[in-house]
């Protein structure tokens, strides 16, 4: 958008050197030669006025000749625009001055009427040029007048000073009137430049927020003809650019759209529906421009998993906003029951069912804290912090770590390299609880088998994966679609937030978690890291 242009073009003082514009030098052409034509007629053997009766015709008509091919060489002089304009305008008055006072010398002098129109050349050429030379063209009229006076005063014929005093301040009086009236005129020419510099600069801003905006717009008129379609509408229905340009009918941009249109435009209808387009479905909101069918619609256009997507995100913010403030007020209950608790067993004397009452009380805050610990790590998923991880590397530091902190026995863990994936971008606590939440799982169901992380890329994105593998027994098929639901479990002493937590951290990092299949027994989860695309998404 022209922003430097828009604002020179507000605030830029009246260029007086734009002025005068050829196409006013046209109109200045044109009233001469209307003037020609006038004197022609007024001059002609067939006048019937009493006051050119005694006309000087001789001189008359000689100005008259010269005057018209003054006239036509100014129209030359215009068509091949020399000499410049302002020299055309100050040769055009100058020489309608001398003509008219010559004209008006031949009819009798002042008493003859023809003075007026050194009134229209002294208007003429205010209009024309700026505002600071109308007085001096009303001048140099003045000067004529008086002058002409002054040679019949010479050759012994009655002067009519008075009147032409008053015909000289006709002349300053519309040359200051014209004077007002060129600033007027050019303060609106200023106006209505500006304004159109604003209504374009408005126009291709709202096209240029149309055409970027991540959803869908389609605007179709009365005859469901295509009126506009951005740039997310062509994405969302495959669409090339130089195709389906305005007035194209909608059903030749998709016909499950214009005909899910019709019935959505009915009275009553409800203005949303989710329309099949080549496989890919699209949630579709119709706006109605108008009470009329001739109005026209705006249909706003959005992939439904996307739309899903982002409302089951929302959500999942306020879920975790509740469960988080949830598990505070939870924490501090619970702290004072475990307190009691030890407290309790400090006592001397108990009976073995007492004590056993106790081991159960114990046990059981200790789950609920891990469930409380779980839910608040799960609020603060988005606070992430990204790093360049050289992968293999950070994985063997997590293997020594696991294994030293679970006291776990040599090759019950172990890192195998396929292909080096180089480097990844994820938050390394995200990426730890994934790991060690995987690796429980597979120490604990994977009876006392070895549990191995294959490092590797995929065949086909090229993406670096990371796979969790196990002998174990495996998940039943009728279970596998629930693993990663919130508080599923298949042990009693489980929460069922461990694979979910780890799926929604994995999400917050732009990575994929899922469950294969694995021949010829045990499970294997793999993680998919993300692309740089991904990444810049995920952000």
């Amino acid at each position: 958008m022209p922003k430097h242009a828009s604002s020179h073009a507000s605030t830029a003082p009246l260029d007086p050197a734009s002025y005068p514009t050829w196409g006013a030098l046209r109109w200045l052409l044109l009233i001469r030669l209307l003037l020609v034509v006038g004197l022609t007629l007024v001059f002609s053997p067939n006048a019937v006025d009493p006051l050119l009766a005694r006309a000087d015709t001789e001189l008359a008509w000689s100005a008259l000749l010269v005057y018209t091919l003054l006239v036509l060489l100014s129209g030359l002089s215009l068509y091949g625009q020399w000499p410049a304009r302002k020299q055309q305008v100050y040769l055009a008055i100058l020489v309608d001055i001398v003509v008219f006072t010559l004209l008006m010398h031949a009819a009798g002098g002042v008493a003859s009427g023809l003075g007026i129109l050194l009134t229209v050349t002294v208007a003429a050429g205010a209009l024309t040029m700026e505002g600071r030379l109308t007085l001096l063209f009303a001048a140099l009229a003045t000067i004529a007048v008086i002058a002409q006076q002054g040679y019949q005063a010479i050759q012994g014929q009655a002067p009519a000073f008075t009147q032409a005093g008053l015909l000289g301040i006709l002349f300053f009086a519309v040359a200051l009137i014209s004077q007002m009236l060129y600033h007027r005129a050019r303060t609106a020419e200023a106006l209505a430049a500006r304004r159109q510099v604003d209504l374009d600069d408005l126009s291709k801003l709202n096209e240029f927020i149309i055409q970027n905006m991540a959803t869908g717009i389609l605007v179709a008129d009365g005859e469901r003809r295509l009126r506009l379609m951005n740039q997310a509408t062509r994405e969302l229905l495959g669409i090339a650019h130089d195709r389906h340009a305005p007035g194209v009918a909608l059903g030749a941009v998709s016909t499950a759209l214009a005909a899910e249109l019709e019935r959505l435009v009915q009275p009553g209808a409800h203005r949303q529906a989710v329309v099949s387009h080549h496989g890919r479905a699209l949630r579709v909101s119709v706006k109605l421009l108008g009470a009329h069918r001739a109005s026209g619609v705006i249909l706003y256009l959005r992939d439904d998993r996307e739309a899903t997507a982002e409302a089951q995100r929302i959500k999942l913010a306020a879920l975790g906003t509740l469960t988080a403030s949830i598990a505070h007020n939870i924490r501090n209950p619970l702290s004072a029951i475990s307190h009691a608790a030890e407290l309790c067993a400090e006592a001397p004397g108990l009976a073995g069912d007492e004590q056993q009452l106790l081991a159960i009380v114990h046990r059981n805050s200790a789950r609920i804290d891990e469930i409380v610990s779980s839910v608040l790590e799960l609020s603060r998923r988005d606070r992430m912090q990204r790093q360049t991880l050289e992968l293999y590397d950070w994985l063997r530091g997590f293997v020594d770590e696991f294994t030293e902190s679970r006291q776990l026995g040599p090759r019950r863990l172990h890192l195998h390299l396929e292909r080096d994936p180089g480097t990844v971008v994820a938050d390394p606590r995200h990426l730890h609880q994934i790991l060690a939440n995987l690796c429980e799982n597979a120490l604990v169901h994977g009876g006392d088998g070895p549990v191995t992380l294959v490092l590797d890329r995929d065949h086909h994105t090229r993406r670096p994966l990371l796979e969790v593998i196990d002998q174990g027994p495996g998940i039943a098929p009728e279970v596998a679609d629930a693993i990663f639901d919130p508080f599923f479990t298949t042990r009693h002493s489980g929460t069922g937030l461990g694979l979910y937590i780890a799926r929604e951290l994995a999400e917050s990092n732009a990575m994929t978690l899922a469950l294969l299949p694995n021949r010829p027994s045990g499970c294997r989860f793999r993680l998919l890291f993300a692309t740089t695309t991904d990444e810049d998404r995920a952000d």
